[in-house]
């Protein structure tokens, strides 16, 4: 009797922790149709990790270089990072997104939301470019990025100046943005791998405060996994972003993987209170991602990894940051809203 006693105060312990679990559903911030070789494992992959990963949209672009093979090189590298062989910008990789998008069946496209990645941000002609490929397919583009800027290791591999966030030739594609009430993803380092202070910070921030009408979102809140490999933890990166919330309303956070640890959650898997705190006093401003290129398999799993965290939170702003936050910043006329509304 003790024994099924105890039975059933355990049964009614994980009755209770069932009924006080969240199911969310989630969007995509942050993920690339394809590889650094502009490859793809194409759509229906894609549908069949975001129906298993209770996914409802994705924010979904090209990658704006494609990795050379040269000629000296006997094998082919897998990653941009597999060799020293230089990358390129990539152009096309806008047509293989669009291409992809126009396959999906009606009921199906609405859960997909194309950004324009596929130029020279330090090409003053990029801007033209941009608005020729808005209008060729007009409706279609809810974006533009992910921008490559200050990207350690893949800055250098890329032939040219380095791109900065802040230069000439992305301040015209920023008023282009505006024009057409576009976001903007850009993946700008807040430092370098051995500098341990905000080295590049004036290149994103100089835009957030010349461009108050565009919606900039941040990639990775300015981290990357070379730089962790580095310096581990960026100690200034929380206080820095808690500032530029306070002072930028147009500055939205991509929370995507190399910020889930160590920022987000410690080692043990604990949520950081500090992380909880800015949260819940922006609640608005954050959004997940996954950052995956070209393979889709374990999709819904990244987004899961940030459940403990987004459990820490009331579950209303929770809700927001696994998925409604990220469909609050695409363009706000009425023929996108009415793709957006749907569940």
């Amino acid at each position: 009797m003790p024994i099924a006693r105890h039975c059933l105060a355990a049964i009614l312990a994980l009755s209770a922790c069932a009924a006080q679990a969240r199911d969310y559903r989630y969007s995509d911030s942050h993920l690339h149709y394809v590889d650094f070789f502009q490859e793809s494992e194409g759509m229906q992959g894609l549908l069949k990790a975001m129906d298993a990963g209770a996914i409802d949209h994705v924010m979904i672009s090209g990658i704006p270089v494609a990795k050379k093979w040269h000629e000296d090189e006997p094998k082919r590298p897998r990653y941009y990072a597999g060799d020293d062989a230089d990358a390129y910008w990539y152009t096309a990789t806008d047509t293989l997104v669009a291409a992809a998008v126009k396959t999906l069946p009606e009921d199906q496209r609405h859960r997909f939301h194309p950004f324009l990645s596929g130029f020279n941000p330090n090409d003053k002609n990029s801007d033209a470019h941009i608005r020729r490929m808005l209008e060729l397919d007009p409706g279609l583009w809810q974006g533009i990025g992910e921008v490559f800027t200050r990207h350690d290791d893949l800055t250098a591999l890329i032939d040219g100046d380095t791109p900065r966030a802040n230069n000439e030739a992305m301040s015209r594609i920023y008023h282009l943005a505006a024009e057409y009430d576009l976001p903007v993803m850009l993946h700008s380092n807040i430092t370098s791998k051995r500098e341990r202070n905000p080295l590049y910070l004036a290149e994103i921030e100089e835009p957030l405060r010349n461009h108050p009408h565009v919606r900039f979102i941040w990639a990775h809140a300015g981290t990357s996994m070379e730089i962790h490999r580095h310096q581990k933890k960026l100690d200034f990166l929380l206080p820095t972003l808690k500032r530029m919330l306070g002072d930028y309303p147009n500055l939205y956070v991509d929370l995507s993987w190399t910020v889930l640890q160590p920022y987000l959650l410690d080692k043990n898997g604990k949520p950081d209170p500090e992380w909880l705190k800015l949260v819940e006093k922006y609640p608005e401003r954050f959004m997940l991602g996954s950052d995956v290129v070209g393979r889709f398999e374990g999709l819904g799993e990244y987004l899961r990894a940030y459940d403990p965290f987004l459990d820490a939170l009331p579950e209303d702003v929770a809700k927001r940051v696994a998925r409604d936050n990220f469909l609050a910043v695409l363009p706000r006329n009425p023929k996108h809203l009415e793709h957006i509304a749907a569940p």
